[in-house]
């Protein structure tokens, strides 16, 4: 209580607010930390008077029993999510897969907001005034150039009059907004839907407009509309919001379904296929969900699950803004960059296609090069620009020791074990360490740093405040300290050896990247398997998750357990999820 209550306390944890209820339901993030910081001997401080081991036991035993108690049946919270913006990647491909034109006209939009480590969620997904000039200056360029293309044209628009009667022609056209509309809106356009724009066709042609003109003003009205911007759920209009109470929930239908399946996996709208089976009511059978994903990973359109998924959550998008010291690392590049950032991705789409063990991620003893990172690893047989898949070296292993993450976990002019065990923490096993106390230097900026880097990050462990963070922190980066800043194999850091040995909470002793590896996939790999369905969950629903999501989570690394880890098994956990599935509903 001393360190832990009142507005100052310690690393934003505070016990004094639980004074008749542990409020276990809804706030079981903060008590699985805390029972992981004593169990791994982080808390108390070193500083602090030292816990028997039978307190601790006891201390523990208590919390995780409580923990036991969280009850996912007491009611079904599946959340609601808010009405969502299509970004940036997803307008592009769902303007592609609508009309057949590849133009990545969003490329000119403002950029998208980002929140809870991705830029698809619904709560930050606003529309500036800007923005809203740009979606209109879109749609009439894709509407002349649909008009300009006959082959593009027929796609979209596949009704032909019977004869140049103006009762044919009519009916044509009308099919064809009715048919356009539908895949836009990615449902069944309402009736006041159709009269409405039907009525605009009549407007333009009662001012003599011509048919490209009526068919270009109907395809700007469809384009600018919120039900293409945005990914609509409707609730039933008995249950639309009155006083803001959530009172209950309710099944997703086949076309609400279709659309988050299409957009988790595809970034995309819904093909003829999901289209088929949302009309036949089929998707809310979790077999066919289950049967659909996998098809649907099968597909190269699946790729946008590796662009926007993992060169989020992998940080990935940034690689192509880092610039090392050239001076330093002159054999690095753009281009390097560019094959760096592929590796990560090729490796991650194989995964998805040949549904491998998701632990790969971590102790995978191959990986996939090109010309220009083979000649930056020293491996030696793989020519030219075309990825092949290598047995790597017994000192690399996983994903954690190829060059992108290591180049993104470095600075300029060295490389930066806090930031690369700071990054592992956050990524790869939810355990993202407090911000540093305001009053404590970065090492740069402290006193004394004399010595090797590991000797001066001792020296910056002796303020106690800062010990606890940094044990593990600093010894996951140093097991990979044998990689410069650019992800090359070293044995020396200037003049001295690198020692690249540590020890993990729990007298985990390793010696090297490849011993770390293998700790993080055997005793880490319910937290890594967690982590990755808690960022996919996050994905996938388009809001950041709470208490009661854990449910799905614990399902999805269940699901992975009994079914030897592979990728699709997360997937279907996901995508069958009540989460998924289900959405909260208010009444008057």
């Amino acid at each position: 209580m001393e360190c832990h209550s009142a507005d100052g306390a310690e690393g934003g944890i505070a016990f004094d607010q639980y004074v008749d209820s542990a409020k276990i339901q809804s706030d079981f993030e903060l008590w699985e930390k805390v029972v992981r910081l004593v169990k791994e001997r982080q808390m108390p401080p070193s500083d602090a008077e030292e816990l028997q081991a039978t307190s601790i036991q006891k201390f523990v035993s208590a919390i995780e029993y409580e923990l036991s108690q969280f009850d996912c049946s007491v009611e079904k919270r599946p959340g609601r999510v808010t009405i969502r913006r299509l970004n940036k990647a997803e307008y592009n491909n769902t303007i592609r897969d609508l009309t057949g034109l590849d133009l990545h006209l969003a490329d000119d939009f403002p950029s998208d907001d980002v929140g809870n480590g991705f830029d698809n969620i619904g709560e930050v997904l606003s529309i500036p005034p800007i923005l809203l000039e740009k979606y209109i200056q879109a749609a009439e360029k894709i509407a002349a150039a649909i008009w300009q293309d006959p082959a593009i044209r027929k796609q979209v628009f596949p009704y032909s009059p019977k004869s140049e009667s103006l009762e044919d022609r009519v009916f044509a056209a009308t099919e064809n907004v009715r048919l356009f509309a539908r895949k836009a809106f990615r449902r069944p356009i309402r009736e006041k839907e159709a009269q409405r724009f039907l009525q605009l066709m009549r407007n333009v042609w009662e001012r003599d407009g011509t048919e490209a003109e009526i068919m270009q003003t109907i395809t700007v009205a469809i384009l600018s509309n919120p039900n293409f911007i945005f990914r609509v759920e409707d609730e039933p209009i008995e249950q639309q919001f009155d006083t803001g109470e959530t009172v209950g929930t309710r099944i997703l239908n086949s076309y609400e379904l279709a659309s988050r399946l299409s957009y988790f996996l595809w970034s995309s709208m819904p093909d003829e296929r999901l289209f088929e089976l949302a009309e036949q009511g089929e998707l809310v059978k979790p077999a066919v969900l289950v049967a659909e994903s996998q098809r649907m990973l099968r597909d190269p359109k699946a790729s946008a699950l590796v662009e926007n998924f993992a060169g989020q959550w992998l940080q990935l998008r940034d690689i192509e803004r880092l610039s090392p010291d050239p001076t330093l690392f002159p054999n690095y590049s753009k281009e390097l960059g560019r094959s760096m950032r592929q590796e990560t991705e090729v490796f991650f789409a194989r995964l998805i296609q040949e549904d491998r063990n998701v632990l790969e991620f971590l102790n995978a003893d191959y990986t996939y090069i090109d010309g220009a990172l083979a000649k930056h690893y020293g491996i030696a047989g793989v020519e030219g620009d075309e990825f092949q898949r290598v047995a790597l070296q017994s000192n690399r292993r996983g994903i954690l020791t190829h060059a992108s993450i290591l180049t993104l976990t470095s600075n300029p002019t060295r490389t930066s074990p806090v930031k690369r065990g700071k990054w592992i923490l956050e990524n790869m096993l939810d355990e993202p360490p407090p911000p540093p106390p305001a009053d404590v230097p970065d090492l740069e900026e402290g006193g004394e740093t004399l010595g090797s880097l590991r000797e001066q990050m001792e020296q910056h462990r002796a303020n106690p405040s800062c010990a606890v963070c940094h044990r593990t922190m600093d010894a996951i980066g140093f097991g990979l300290e044998n990689f410069d800043a650019v992800g090359v194999w070293r044995e020396k850091d200037g003049q001295g050896l690198i020692d690249a040995s540590g020890k993990l909470p729990g007298n985990q002793v390793f010696e090297g990247a490849s011993a770390l590896m293998e700790i993080l996939s055997e005793e880490k790999k319910e937290a890594f398997t967690r982590c990755l369905a808690e960022k996919l969950l996050t994905y996938a629903l388009g809001r950041g998750l709470g208490s009661f999501d854990r449910c799905a989570v614990n399902d999805t690394v269940e699901s992975l357990e009994k079914n030897e880890y592979r990728f699709s098994a997360m997937i279907a956990a996901i995508v069958t999820s009540e989460p998924f599935t289900m959405c909260e509903v208010t009444v008057k």
